[in-house]
């Protein structure tokens, strides 16, 4: 197997405050991971209690920014409903100055009309053609050189005379675009994206999307190559099979259908499942970490899963 870049990447809406955060993302640095995502939601989903309730994504990767030194960090994905584009490019800039170049914009639609309605969020009907002109005014303002300023008159958008700052530390800041979408989503990949991340689906779902993605860069003149593959998948990795059932439970899934859905069951079993999504083109892989809580689940999959990763 090739290098596999294994990231931890969490959902705090269902219950975390931002010390546990900090404390997943200190584990995430200390145990050699490559890198702390978060999702970009405000309002829990399924049954449960709700407190302590949200936390904002570019709020936590900035703190996160000057306590971690390593680690890279992102979201997966912010959601283009809530912020406009050239407020979203200032944050994301100032967090990537804030980590000395560590940052990484993963940017999606937005769908979970519930949390828009609940924190009177405006809900959108035409949600894709945003993301697009969102798309070009984040890498466009970013890309302004130095002294020059930046106009963009969409449908959705309107900007005249930006200055274009500040910029990011980083040249390039890498853009993570996703989805199961046949068409379009590859479309918009081949032309934005760094990376293309495929969330919870399986080996042969991932493979046909991999391929669209694929033929959408060489149709648009790029080299499919171009590209990071990855993956998210759900993780509930145990020693043994009481284990598994334990952090199971604790996630409220079922056993069996994580190991047919996500990344469960032994080391062992886990090493394997990884390899075939790296036999399809995926070079990282996005463990969801769904009990953050549980610190010694993360030294399991570093010490049994990733050390057995080239």
């Amino acid at each position: 197997m090739d290098r596999m870049d294994l990231r931890i990447f969490t959902e705090p809406q269902q219950g975390a405050d931002y010390d546990t955060l900090l404390s997943v993302a200190r584990a995430t640095e200390e145990l050699g991971f490559d890198a702390f995502f978060r999702s970009d939601h405000y309002l829990r989903m399924g049954d449960g209690d709700p407190s302590p309730g949200p936390t904002d994504a570019w709020i936590t990767l900035a703190g996160l920014a000057r306590e971690t030194s390593r680690i890279r960090l992102g979201t997966l994905m912010t959601a283009a409903t809530f912020r406009l584009p050239g407020v979203l490019a200032i944050q994301a800039a100032q967090v990537d100055a804030m980590s000395g170049g560590r940052i990484e914009l993963g940017l999606g639609a937005g769908w979970f009309e519930a949390e828009h309605t609940a924190y009177g969020i405006p809900f959108p009907q035409q949600k894709f053609p945003r993301l697009e002109e969102q798309l070009a005014i984040v890498t466009g303002l970013w890309s302004t050189p130095p002294g020059e300023t930046f106009s963009f008159d969409g449908a959705h958008y309107r900007l005249t005379d930006s200055p274009a700052l500040p910029k990011p530390v980083q040249e390039k800041v890498p853009v993570l675009l996703g989805g199961l979408g046949h068409q379009r989503t590859p479309r918009l990949a081949a032309r934005y994206a760094d990376e293309f991340n495929i969330p919870f689906a399986s080996v042969e779902d991932s493979a046909a999307q991999f391929d669209r993605v694929r033929a959408a860069a060489r149709e648009a003149g790029r080299d499919p190559e171009d590209l990071v593959y990855s993956n998210a998948l759900v993780a509930c990795v145990g020693r043994d099979e009481a284990e598994v059932a334990r952090r199971a439970a604790a996630i409220g899934r079922d056993v069996a259908d994580l190991r047919r859905d996500g990344l469960a069951g032994s080391p062992a079993e886990v090493v394997d499942r990884i390899g075939r999504f790296a036999e399809i083109g995926a070079s990282r892989i996005y463990l969801q970490i769904l009990d953050l809580h549980d610190l010694d689940h993360l030294e399991l999959i570093s010490s049994e899963v990733q050390s057995q990763l080239a």
